[in-house]
């Protein structure tokens, strides 16, 4: 009796792991550059959930994690992405702070749209009068899908 159980073990326990071994190398080596760390690979792969591409369905809370990972490595273009989708409430809770500590990262590394929209460019100096508000508001409506299309384009 205990026999016929234990070869029932042993044959799911055989069966589950070569399915999730099968699933593993069915992944795309984009999924497995960006679980290795890459952090061009991540943003891409948060660019594919963003977008809805390449077999990838929209799904802008994976994209927003996958972006986040990526601005954690620097990515200057991943860290204006995750700011943009903090203001915005897409994928994260919307939280104005976070969003501006991620614009800050990005204008130490001289990002001039994340400048501009802390109201620190040129124009911000000058005496022309202008609304950051309004253009860090448009800022966040466009800079995740086009931060996203720029991605796929590297190489």
């Amino acid at each position: 009796m205990f026999k016929p159980l234990k070869i029932l073990i042993l044959s799911f326990s055989l069966a589950f792991t070569a399915t999730v071994q099968a699933e593993s190398l069915e992944q795309p080596e984009i999924v497995q550059q960006a679980e290795k760390g890459e952090a061009l690979e991540q943003a891409k792969l948060a660019a594919m959930y963003l977008l809805g591409r390449e077999g990838f369905a929209n799904n802008p809370v994976k994209a927003a994690e996958w972006m986040e990972k990526a601005a954690k490595q620097n990515l200057v273009e991943a860290q204006v992405a995750i700011a943009a989708m903090y203001d915005r409430g897409l994928g994260v809770k919307q939280n104005v702070k976070t969003a501006t500590s991620w614009y800050e990262k990005a204008a130490k590394q001289g990002h001039e749209t994340s400048l501009a929209i802390l109201g620190r460019n040129k124009v911000a100096k000058g005496s022309v009068a202008f609304s950051y508000k309004a253009m860090r508001l448009q800022a966040s409506k466009q800079i995740p899908k086009e931060y996203a299309k720029r991605f796929l384009r590297k190489k």
